[in-house]
């Protein structure tokens, strides 16, 4: 996936937490790493800082550039690592690659604004699962930015081959939007998912793609999660796409078409959900014709 900048998104009664995602959950049983290195030179993209590691445990190696603030890691480290537990709990199995080894937690000060994720499939990072964000004032919590790119991580591999399908149609922060949510709500941070509820779900929170004024989270993402099991629906999503969408060795061959995702995702919320995209997405003719033929060509898919 190319390198991105990041645009920063500017419970309701019905914020029902699934028993799923309730927190106190025991940590996932994953073979403790190997010590990560003390440094860390980087070799991508522009970036050619040598990182020292700030900080670290079994779940989380924690890097800094020179010039962000060591105690940035008092917030960093825990968080991150509540956040990566949870996503190793909820979208980790034996078919894929979630719990083979740390979140490599990449942070720079006053340079590299945005992020951009890497995963353990990559030879440009050294075959760890990355996130890589820049920022100012990393002292103060940012859950929001660094949430977000290791959603990247879960996209690219969580389906137990490497590549994300669906990028080229939800793009950078539309499941971004969905995975957000539910880590706060996992994670019981009540007051931050309450905010980003509010925030997705305003009517000025709209998109040009694939129509304008859509409403991705309203109309989509939160129906899905509040309807279909939370998380779980698209943990299922993920493991349709790792048994059924072509691919060539250890990555997905092409991308989706809006036809197959609609299949794909009805096949995860275990009902068609042709309506709804309809009302989220619009219905043109080349949709329907997506729809029907994903249908002949996926009939393992069923609801």
């Amino acid at each position: 996936m190319r390198r991105r900048t990041f645009l920063a998104t500017t419970l309701a009664s019905a914020l029902a937490v699934p028993a799923l995602a309730r927190t106190g959950l025991a940590a996932p049983a994953v073979r403790a790493p190997e010590p990560p290195p003390e440094t860390w030179q980087e070799h991508w993209f522009e970036h050619s800082e040598e990182l020292r590691l700030a900080d670290h445990n079994d779940t989380v190696a924690l890097y800094f550039d020179r010039d962000v603030d060591q105690a940035a890691s008092e917030w960093l480290l825990p968080y991150l690592t509540s956040m990566w537990q949870y996503a190793q709990r909820t979208y980790g199995n034996s078919g894929n690659r979630m719990n083979e080894d740390r979140l490599y937690s990449i942070h720079h000060e006053g340079k590299h604004f945005g992020g951009h994720p890497s995963t353990v499939y990559d030879e440009s990072h050294d075959h760890r699962n990355v996130s890589d964000v820049g920022g100012t004032d990393w002292t103060t919590p940012q859950y929001e930015i660094v949430t977000h790119e290791t959603g990247h991580i879960v996209e690219l591999i969580a389906a137990g081959k490497h590549g994300s399908p669906a990028f080229g149609l939800w793009g950078d922060s539309k499941w971004m939007e969905f995975y957000i949510y539910d880590v706060y709500v996992g994670l019981g941070m009540e007051a931050e998912a309450q905010d980003f509820f509010d925030r997705m779900s305003a009517d000025d929170h709209v998109d040009d793609f694939p129509r304008e004024g859509t409403h991705w989270f309203r109309d989509w993402f939160h129906p899905l999660w509040r309807d279909h099991g939370g998380a779980q629906v698209m943990v299922r999503y993920f493991a349709l796409l790792g048994e059924h969408f072509p691919a060539s060795g250890d990555s997905f061959s092409r991308e989706l078409n809006w036809g197959e995702f609609v299949h794909f995702m009805s096949g995860a919320a275990e009902t068609n959900l042709k309506e709804l995209a309809t009302g989220a997405f619009g219905w043109p003719d080349d949709r329907e014709q997506q729809f029907t033929k994903a249908r002949q060509e996926f009939p393992g898919i069923t609801y």
